[in-house]
């Protein structure tokens, strides 16, 4: 024999499930405010780093690479945009031109060769070898289509 649910067992499910859509629409409501916070300061120090270079007159290789970094972040935003979630490669990115900032600014700074080059160096190709697993990985073992559970 099976047991119906009584009103009140049926009453508190539709309760939580009122409950559950609000604090999705909340949660995606959120997602999305952020990320227009997030993009917005993006183009915000962009812009304001190239009225810098703008106003100096020259634009170093420092500065060129900065607004690398401003490009790779908003692409990040974007996709996360489109596809809600988070590409790690792009994180990678980011982190390896840094590196190659701080190594231009170093050698440009001290011109002389020393173990720092050496440690950034190998921090530059740490990464370079992330980015290389990270792909292998995604190729190798791919999220199944519709997996929405693995994209957020």
């Amino acid at each position: 024999m099976t047991r119906s649910a009584s009103p009140l067992e049926r009453l508190s499910g539709r309760g939580q499930d009122v409950a559950e859509r609000v604090g999705n629409v909340l949660v995606d409501g959120f997602h999305t405010l952020a990320l227009f916070a997030i993009g917005a300061t993006i183009v915000w120090a962009a812009v304001h780093a190239f009225l810098g270079m703008v106003a100096k007159g020259v634009a170093s290789v420092e500065d060129i690479l900065l607004l690398f970094i401003f490009l790779e972040l908003g692409a990040m935003v974007g996709i996360y945009f489109k596809t809600n979630h988070m590409p790690v490669r792009f994180l990678i990115y980011v982190g390896m031109t840094a590196l190659t900032r701080l190594l231009i600014s170093d050698v440009q700074d001290h011109h002389r060769p020393g173990m720092e080059v050496i440690y950034v160096t190998a921090a530059i190709l740490l990464l370079a070898l992330a980015t290389l697993t990270v792909r292998f990985g995604s190729h190798k073992f791919p999220s199944p289509p519709g997996d929405e559970a693995a994209r957020k």
